[in-house]
């Protein structure tokens, strides 16, 4: 007698994983390998920022350790060829201006000089001898170039996310007042917006600017006062479209408070699109920065950022130095590039409605 037994068919005894909207959305935007090139050059952007923000790095841009305009390492030999020759300013001021020597007795303070020369050693200077070439060059006052640099790209990041930061607070708390209760509070604050708006951005900035002065402190609150429009207008059409669904019906019908339903139920629904928004007013500040550091309204003159070393690039330029220039455009293009990307990448990962 034989018996066969037949294999029950095979069924998947793992449990179904249930993924949550950031866990997919961070599976979107990690198959996007040009967003996550992105992240990591925005990341190591925000390492320096934060490293120049508590002075860990970039703290000696201020120190003159090289002569004015020094050129860089690998162009020095070339750069001293445009520069004078010492030998014919020397000759120059010979010939207009011929020393005239005096004699111990004759000089009046030659007493005074010949016991300042027995002491001479005791008041040696320790200053360390300035240096022709930097490996990129130095300003006109023989600051690091590369220094001052890491420097300046931590001030305007600074300046980029906290000011993102204060706009996206003020504008989602105006959007969100005025989408969920309606009726005359969103009159009212649509008339404000309308009135806002219809003065163009840059005077309105810098109006602003030239009232309050300089200061990085000053240009947060500015810029944080003039570009929250475009955040209350998203935030506001979100709640509007948010307030009448069931989940918040739910919650009213147990009681949550106006609070409750637009912080707690509704704010969570609309997080990704802020997050987007976020990345792109921390873009545009990081520009906002540098038009008015270079028009002279940004940074104080005791501060230094990617607006305030462009602003010397003019003066520089005349006189064929371009070192400073070029490192300032090299760090800002890629920063704005690579915020600019991992911006669409965010899109796509967390808007379904950017995938259709």
């Amino acid at each position: 007698m034989t018996s066969s037994v037949q294999a029950a068919p095979a069924t998947n005894s793992s449990p179904e994983v249930h993924r949550g909207f950031w866990a997919l959305g961070w599976r979107r935007l990690k198959r996007d390998r040009v967003a996550m090139v992105s992240l990591i050059v925005v990341g190591a952007f925000l390492a320096v920022a934060v490293a120049g923000w508590f002075n860990i790095i970039g703290d000696g841009w201020r120190k003159e350790v090289a002569i004015p305009y020094a050129p860089p390492s690998w162009l020095a030999q070339s750069a001293e060829e445009t520069l004078p020759p010492a030998e014919e300013d020397t000759a120059g001021a010979k010939s207009s201006a011929p020393i005239m020597t005096m004699t111990e007795a004759e000089d009046p303070i030659g007493k005074e000089l010949a016991i300042a020369r027995q002491n001479m050693g005791k008041y040696a200077s320790v200053e360390t001898p300035l240096r022709e070439a930097l490996p990129f060059g130095a300003d006109l006052r023989g600051r690091d170039v590369i220094v001052k640099t890491i420097k300046g790209t931590s001030t305007s990041v600074f300046v980029g996310i906290f000011g993102a930061l204060f706009t996206l607070l003020l504008g989602t708390v105006l959007g969100a007042l005025s989408g969920y209760f309606g009726g005359k509070v969103d009159d009212f604050l649509n008339w404000f917006y309308s009135v806002f708006t219809s003065v163009p951005d840059m005077l309105l900035l810098l109006s602003f600017a030239a009232v309050a002065g300089r200061g990085i402190k000053t240009i947060i609150i500015v810029m944080a006062l003039t570009s929250w429009t475009g955040t209350y207008r998203l935030v506001r059409a979100e709640y509007l479209k948010l307030k009448n669904r069931e989940f918040v019906q739910a919650a009213s019908a147990i009681g949550a408070s106006d609070a409750r339903r637009i912080f707690v139920h509704i704010l969570p629904n609309i997080s990704h699109l802020l997050l987007v928004q976020f990345s792109l007013l921390t873009v545009a500040l990081i520009k906002y920065e540098a038009i008015l550091s270079f028009l002279g309204f940004g940074v104080g003159v005791t501060q230094v950022s990617l607006g305030s070393m462009l602003a010397e690039a003019p003066a520089e330029l005349v006189q064929g130095v371009w070192w400073q220039m070029v490192a300032v455009t090299i760090a800002m293009s890629l920063l704005v590039t690579a915020f600019s990307l991992l911006i669409d990448g965010l899109r796509d990962a967390f808007d379904p409605k950017a995938n259709k």
